[in-house]
């Protein structure tokens, strides 16, 4: 049984912008993954036979991201057969737990090196492309579904956080994650190349110059939920709530994109092996469910459960990232945690760079590697809400 399960690399694609004629359109999924896998073999100098498993997460698992899309881009790239490989699927909190997962495994003694991570092509398949379990109405009536986005205009309504604040911090990630590609912060994102070695994507698509005067142009993107079915439905849950005011837009929401991200775990004997440093160790994991009709409120019960598992507090993590799924998530988290701005996100997140679903936990994770050690900080926290009501977070220290 292993003390302690390493991160040997975090490598992620740059992210596509999620629709026909974007960066990553006629890339197909299973290049994105093989892509990394042979760029995280190429730079490591690294042994395949000595990974014992991939665990890759999408939030579409079908067609072309169907059937262990893991398994098979072990076979389709040069890596060892001897690597297994399996697809998971735990909504927008997929990409992280698979890297939970993966320490799981390694701290258990089942494996001593695993590579884990997610990928989403959304510009190729679409949200909803593999149905879902509560689009039946009445599945849908008795658990109390309604849109997320909606739920993110719930937390924007029930914390008071107006359409100023919303815009305000959702033009902070642009401008900080412009400035983080500008001056090449995101070291560990690795090109997509062709089957040629040609450049296909090298850049974060989706960042663009954005102010306050051009986000109040937008009209709320979930409006028309509120108005046909789901505000009712939010209000039998709810009934204090008569109004949902409606504050999300295409500004400050998580873009649509598409992206993959790559960790590689394994124990301290599995390194010597391979003769790879670790760049950090996993410290705790946590998962937690939330109530499902808001679905957004998991980063802080899953933050204050990793917290304590790992007999910390929030003042002794010196980097937060959070998925940016809707602003208002952000804003309720540092609002309920105490995190000031310069604690979180501080390179920009999705609504800057897009949320490429199953895939983004494991990216953030790289993005906040890459940065704890740009500036010599120690200790780190992932985070993400998930459909339905989950929360899923991990600790990561520099070693």
């Amino acid at each position: 049984m292993a003390t302690t399960a390493y991160i040997y690399d975090a490598i992620r694609t740059p992210r596509g912008k999620g629709k026909v004629g974007g960066g990553l359109y006629e890339v197909k999924p299973i290049d994105l993954v093989a892509g990394l896998m042979e760029a995280m073999k190429e730079r490591n100098d690294l042994d395949t036979s000595r990974v014992e498993d991939l665990i890759i997460a999408t939030g579409e698992p079908v067609n072309e991201q169907g059937q262990n899309i893991a398994k098979t881009a072990v076979t389709y790239s040069s890596w060892d057969n001897i690597t297994t490989g399996t697809q998971i699927h735990r909504y927008c909190a997929g990409g992280l737990d698979a890297v939970n997962m993966a320490a799981a495994k390694v701290l258990a003694g089942f494996e001593s090196m695993v590579a884990a991570g997610g990928v989403e092509s959304m510009s190729r398949l679409g949200i909803g492309a593999s149905g879902a379990a509560q689009g039946d109405a009445w599945v849908a009536m008795k658990t109390y579904g309604i849109s997320q986005g909606l739920g993110a205009d719930m937390v924007a309504t029930m914390d008071g956080f107006s359409r100023e604040d919303v815009d305000r911090y959702a033009v902070m990630s642009q401008q900080r994650a412009a400035h983080a590609e500008q001056n090449g912060y995101f070291k560990s994102q690795v090109p997509v190349v062709d089957i040629n070695g040609v450049t296909i994507l090298d850049r974060n698509e989706l960042i663009r110059p954005t102010s306050m005067d051009n986000l109040t142009k937008l009209n709320p993107s979930f409006k028309m939920f509120n108005d046909f079915g789901h505000g009712d439905i939010a209000r039998l849950r709810y009934p204090e709530l008569q109004e949902i005011i409606n504050v999300h837009t295409p500004g400050n929401s998580s873009g649509v994109v598409d992206g993959a991200g790559l960790v590689l775990v394994g124990n301290e004997q599995a390194g010597k092996d391979t003769g790879l440093a670790p760049r950090a160790r996993i410290v705790a994991c946590a998962l937690t469910g939330t109530e499902p009709t808001i679905m957004l409120d998991g980063p802080v019960p899953a933050t204050l459960k990793v917290l304590k598992q790992a007999g910390m507090t929030a003042d002794d993590i010196d980097l937060f990232e959070l998925n940016e799924a809707f602003a208002s998530v952000v804003l309720r988290f540092q609002q309920r945690m105490g995190v000031a701005d310069d604690r979180i996100n501080v390179n920009g997140g999705a609504i800057a760079m897009g949320h490429p679903i199953g895939a983004t936990g494991a990216m953030i994770l790289g993005t906040l590697l890459d940065e704890l050690e740009r500036r010599d900080l120690q200790r780190g926290l992932i985070t993400l809400c998930a459909g339905g009501g989950i929360g899923i977070a991990t600790i990561i220290e520099r070693v």
